[in-house]
């Protein structure tokens, strides 16, 4: 499947833009639509809804708009998730009150078959649209899937998040594709997710998670992918937050309740830590750009 790459400009992001702005509108319409009518007119909106964002997507490749088709057969799939469970709901398979609503509550093959219906719109559009970023909603229900399958909560929940993660790291290692981007984000961030499941209280678990921080930037570095970069800093941010509210025992301003910093007898121990934290990723970023620098050839 040739997927091809969108390309950084202001039309690009104006198509962007507009696109997902007439997404948050139709998912806000149908939020309010939820309300006055029933469930199964709740559904005939959600498939009209569907209808007209899947028409205006093939209306607009036919005319050769590339971006712009992507983009709305991206609010088709979203659409096509709600459309499938407003069906399930009216037809009773999905209910609030025992669970099988939500993800990770016991065996469900209706919210199994909700999952993987996604899943193949995916697919399907892919296939058709060849647009990148319809794949991040592939992996987001790829890993909900798998997980929701194989387990129902708690530590082993996170123990299939950390290995689905894996899977996407390497999957994403091994293409070239632009949808690769999205492997390597989602990779990121449930590896990340699965390990603040484990590491979120006490000094030692949070420096573990500065260290599995700078090993993020590391594999930044390794891959090309400076999502990583990203999720890194915000690792270290954590963990810097830990630091700083259990060294300091008062609030940080905005960011915490409690007294202000400068009340307390070590107020000056959030900007240390934060101004460590802010030098750290400076040197990781110039030790990074050195090292590619030499890589390259002169």
């Amino acid at each position: 499947m040739d997927v091809r790459k969108p390309s950084w400009t202001t039309s690009s992001f104006l198509i962007y833009a507009g696109g997902l702005i007439v997404l948050g509108a139709a998912v806000g319409a149908l939020g309010y639509l939820a309300s006055p009518y029933g469930k199964g007119a709740f559904a005939g909106w959600a498939l009209l809804v569907l209808a007209v964002l899947y028409a205006i997507a093939h209306i607009l490749k036919r005319r050769g708009s590339w971006l712009a088709a992507g983009i709305f057969a991206f609010a088709s799939v979203v659409a096509w998730a709600v459309f499938v469970g407003a069906l399930w709901v009216w037809f009773g398979w999905l209910s609030p009150s025992d669970g099988t609503r939500f993800p990770f509550h016991g065996f469900s093959v209706a919210r199994l078959s909700l999952e993987l219906l996604v899943l193949a719109s995916v697919f399907d559009d892919l296939r058709r649209f060849r647009f990148p970023f319809i794949a991040a909603i592939g992996v987001v229900f790829g890993w909900l899937f798998l997980t929701d399958l194989v387990s129902g909560g708690g530590s082993w929940s996170a123990v299939v998040t950390l290995l689905v993660g894996l899977a996407y790291l390497a999957a994403g290692s091994a293409s070239n594709r632009p949808s690769a981007f999205w492997l390597q984000l989602a990779a990121g961030a449930l590896i990340g997710g699965s390990l603040l499941y484990w590491w979120h209280s006490g000094d030692l678990e949070w420096s573990l998670v500065a260290i599995a921080a700078v090993v993020y930037v590391a594999v930044a570095h390794r891959t090309g992918r400076s999502s990583w970069a990203v999720l890194g800093a915000v690792g270290l941010v954590l963990a810097g937050g830990h630091f700083a509210i259990e060294w300091t025992r008062v609030g940080i301003p905005f960011l915490f309740s409690g007294a202000s910093p400068s009340s307390g007898p070590r107020g000056y121990v959030p900007s240390l830590v934060f101004a460590f934290v802010g030098f750290l990723l400076v040197a990781l970023g110039l030790v990074t750009a050195n090292r590619r620098g030499r890589l390259q050839p002169e």
